[in-house]
């Protein structure tokens, strides 16, 4: 008991810490954390686990959509990504297929890796107030620094 206390409050200061660039790589993390867990809990036949977990990466992407600065013209490209994954997670959630979770993992993953290199990239251009802002401060806000873009085009099927 005195371990997990412990852990939990190691992992509040975490959060209660990071920046708004970190945080998002944290909602990232637990997007795929959780959906290893419901591929898992779904090749086990377990599905009140998996629909659990799934709920937990459709909240996690649900946040996303819902903090989109919609004052950057990226924002509907990633509006179209986000509803395609809330999709693919209903419909996992339905058929309770892991290979449909393997797919939003895919694009989880990308867009973490990108989220990545943006934080990189705006850490190592101190030059740069407004990128720095952005990142920092824009509720992870990635204008301008976005590769994957043109990814939703594919994702939506539009």
């Amino acid at each position: 008991m005195l371990k997990q206390n412990g852990y939990a409050q190691y992992q509040n200061a975490k959060i209660m810490t990071a920046s708004p660039a970190e945080l998002t790589l944290m909602l990232y993390e637990g997007a795929i954390k959780f959906g290893n867990i419901a591929i898992v809990a779904m090749e086990n036949k377990n599905p009140a686990k998996a629909h659990e977990n799934i709920v937990r990466v459709e909240n996690i992407i649900q946040n996303f959509r819902d903090t989109l600065d919609k004052k950057y013209p990226i924002w509907e490209e990633f509006e179209k990504i986000y509803v395609y994954l809330l999709r693919r997670c209903h419909e996992c959630n339905i058929a309770k297929d892991p290979e449909i979770m393997e797919e939003v993992l895919k694009h989880i993953r990308s867009m973490r890796d990108n989220w990545k290199e943006v934080m990189k990239k705006v850490a190592s251009d101190k030059s740069n107030p407004a990128a720095q802002a952005r990142v920092a401060g824009g509720r992870g806000n990635t204008a301008g620094y976005t590769a994957s873009a043109g990814a939703a085009t594919k994702l939506s099927g539009a």
